[in-house]
């Protein structure tokens, strides 16, 4: 399984990024399992994409997204949301994957009690990274080693797969690497 995550993240990440849907993003923190099915992610490519954090350069914020494919890049949004990305392409682009939704597929009592609500648990970035319980600390760890806190699991295939501008940008708006599964896997619709 992890190779073939591995290979898929390896390529550029507009390409990259709709095929990662479906896969689960799982975390074991304080002992508490959850388990996402991602249905939403964004593609930015480093020293080619504007509104990527890669774009001047590999600074000691932003080097996990230029280390190898799979790679976690954890960072704070407006200073107050931590926000996860897989590095993809090849070491040293600065490519990455930024993990913006999902459904709960396991743990979602947990997720709860993380969040504090029991609506929106984790349709938006920052909502993914609290109910998973991940925090800069993980910056840096392979979400491929099945032994890690946060890992990346292969999951069913998306079903259809739209393609919009990237949310919360001001550069590149023209671009449409967000990706959304519009309807999941035997969905009916």
């Amino acid at each position: 399984m992890t190779t073939a995550l591995r290979q898929l993240l390896a390529g550029a990440p507009e390409d990259a990024a709709p095929r990662l849907l479906g896969s689960y993003l799982v975390s074991t923190v304080d002992d508490d399992l959850v388990r996402v099915r991602l249905t939403e992610v964004e593609a930015y490519k480093g020293a080619d994409d504007p509104a990527s954090h890669a774009h001047g350069g590999e600074t000691p914020r932003n080097s996990s997204m230029f280390s190898q494919p799979g790679t976690l890049y954890v960072y704070r949004s407006y200073g107050v949301h931590w926000c996860a990305n897989s590095a993809t392409g090849p070491i040293g682009t600065g490519w990455g994957i930024l993990m913006r939704a999902g459904e709960i597929v396991e743990g979602e009592g947990v997720v709860v009690r993380r969040r504090g609500r029991r609506t929106d648990l984790v349709n938006g970035p920052g909502k993914l990274t609290q109910a998973l319980g991940i925090l800069g600390d993980h910056n840096g760890i392979d979400l491929l080693d099945p032994g890690s806190p946060v890992r990346l699991e292969e999951g069913p295939a998306p079903g259809l797969v739209m393609a919009t501008p990237r949310i919360g940008i001001s550069r590149a708006q023209d671009l449409h690497w967000r990706f959304v599964e519009t309807h999941p896997v035997g969905s009916g619709g």
